[in-house]
Parts: C-alpha cells; sequence; structure tokens
C-alpha cells in the first residue's frame, strides 16, 4: 500500500523506491506480485508519469483509506502511551516554504488538535541554536550541519528556475549559463547572500556579481521579472501558478538544472515523540501531493 502511494505521488519507479529507501528491484517485485495474484495490470504501460489503470485505481483507493485508518490507530496509541500535552514550533526562513509548510500544518492540526502548534518568526543568524536553547523544536534548513544532539530528517528536493519576461532575449534559450546573470539585474528576496543558491552555487564560485534589487513578495518579484526590470530564480513550486498563465517564463540554471533540498532538524529526544514523526511524515506526503516537481532525497 505504501508502495502504490509513493508511486503515484513521485511519478516515477525511481523516485518511489529512493522515498521507500527500497531498491527499484524490489518495487517492481512488489507491483508485480500484486498484478500476479489480482491478474491485471495496476499501471498503464510506458507512461510517463506513470498512471493507474482502473485496477491499479481502485487499489490505490484502498491504500489511501487503510493507510489513514493505521496512522489514525498509531497516534491514538501514541497518545495513550506517551500523553497528549506538548508543542511543536516549528522556525522557517525561507520565504517560499509557507507554499508547502502551511498545507501540513493544517492537516497536521487535524491528527493533533492537542499540540500547540506555532512559528517561530524572525530572522536568526545561528537558527539551529534554538532547538538547544529549547526555543523551538523544527528549524527547515536547506544543508544538514552536523551538531551535537541535534538530527537531521530529509524532506525533499526541488528544481530553482530562472525566471525572464516573456519578450527577454533570453526567451528563446534552453537554459540559462552563469555568464547570462553578469548584464542582467537580479531579483531577489531580503536575505543574505548564503541563503540564496544562485548566488551561492553558481554565481559566486565564478566571480559572478550582477545587479542586485530585492522585493519582500513573490509576486512583486514576478512583476519585475514581467516588466523586464530583471531576472530571478526562485523555487519551481512557487512560481507554478503563473507559468501555466505565461505571465513570465521558466528557464533550467544549467543543462541539468539547480537544484536544492530541504530538511528539518530536531534534537534527538525531540525525534522521538510519536506527534513529531507524524509531522515529517505529514510534510513530506502532503508536499508530494500538492506540489510539482519534487524529488525525494536519498
Amino acid at each position: 500500500m505504501q508502495t502504490l502511494l509513493a508511486l503515484v505521488e513521485t511519478g516515477t519507479l525511481s523516485r518511489a523506491a529512493t522515498r521507500l529507501y527500497l531498491t527499484q528491484s524490489a518495487i517492481s517485485h512488489q507491483i508485480k506480485q500484486l498484478e500476479e495474484h489480482y491478474g491485471v495490470s495496476l499501471f498503464e504501460r510506458k507512461s510517463q508519469p506513470l498512471r493507474l489503470s482502473p485496477a491499479g485505481q481502485r487499489l490505490h483507493t484502498l491504500a489511501e483509506t487503510v493507510m489513514k485508518l493505521v496512522g489514525e490507530a498509531e497516534r491514538d496509541v501514541a497518545r495513550i502511551a506517551q500523553g497528549e500535552a506538548g508543542q511543536l514550533r516549528i522556525a522557517v526562513e525561507c520565504h517560499t516554504c509557507f507554499d508547502w509548510l502551511m498545507p501540513a500544518m493544517d492537516q497536521f492540526r487535524e491528527h493533533w488538535p492537542e499540540i500547540e502548534l506555532d512559528l517561530v518568526s524572525g530572522f536568526h543568524a545561528d537558527p539551529l541554536a534554538l532547538l538547544l536553547e529549547n526555543r523551538a523544536e523544527l528549524v527547515v534548513v536547506s544543508e544538514p550541519q552536523p551538531r551535537s544532539g541535534l538530527v537531521f530528517h530529509r524532506l525533499f528536493s526541488f528544481e530553482i528556475v530562472g525566471l525572464v519576461s516573456r519578450q527577454h532575449p533570453f526567451a528563446s534559450k534552453p537554459f540559462l549559463k552563469p555568464e547570462d546573470f553578469a548584464e542582467e539585474t537580479l531579483i531577489s528576496y531580503p536575505v543574505p547572500d548564503d541563503m540564496l543558491d544562485i548566488v551561492r552555487k553558481v554565481l559566486k564560485p565564478v566571480g559572478i556579481e550582477p545587479k542586485r534589487r530585492t522585493a519582500e513578495l513573490t509576486v512583486a518579484i514576478l512583476q519585475l521579472v514581467a516588466s523586464r526590470r530583471g531576472i530571478a530564480a526562485l523555487p519551481n513550486w512557487t512560481v507554478q501558478s503563473y507559468l501555466e498563465r505565461d505571465y513570465v517564463l521558466a528557464k533550467p540554471i544549467g543543462k541539468t538544472g539547480l537544484w536544492s533540498a530541504l530538511y528539518a532538524a530536531t534534537t534527538e529526544s525531540a525525534a522521538a515523540s510519536a506527534f513529531m514523526l507524524d509531522f515529517l511524515d505529514t510534510v513530506r506526503s502532503s508536499s508530494f501531493r500538492n506540489l510539482r516537481g519534487l524529488q525525494p532525497l536519498p
């Protein structure tokens, strides 16, 4: 059942295997066993991404129902064993993280209405210190930074795309190269450069320092891009609705694209709590279900 859910959410055999920490052959073997047992194909052959057959859709519906009941039972058992009190304070400094965090938090509240859920606002030079100082239970970071007493949980990886006006000379380019940014104005959120992957991973290593302009809101950045005031680099999921309306154009950054990742950091003690484990599972499942282009982290 978990395999069926993962295959539908990720769209490919390889990503589902990564998500479940199994080999592709193990995933294929499970599907083959199911198909032999029922005597039907569960997926339409040679479809990309994977598409369920009518029989596969029925078993997927069963998997959703059963796994929901299993989750509810496990949470009830955890409440009996550990009690119902608790709090989950989350520190997030990523401007775009709320696109996936808020739906996950809403779903978590339904699972654990007795847990006090809150956001820790403001910029923090050392966000991981919030965990050790008991000022947060979870911090979202882009890279694991090993520190005694902390645990890092994989969430997902995502592509950062270059954004240009439909009338920009770059509109016909298949992808953007670092030197394409040299004579452009880079429009970004007002955050330190070490939080901007386009600067830290692409431009700074080759010594490119474009003109800069900042905006607080995603829609403001996109308006500036559409008006040819500059170009930007944002997570694909953040701008998907604007791309569907042809408001701006998205270009891969480099031939293979610019990919980033998100991790959740907790203390070792918090990582063992039932509601924390459920929150992490909720974040992953909700994000893969609602956002496009995500990939599981190995």
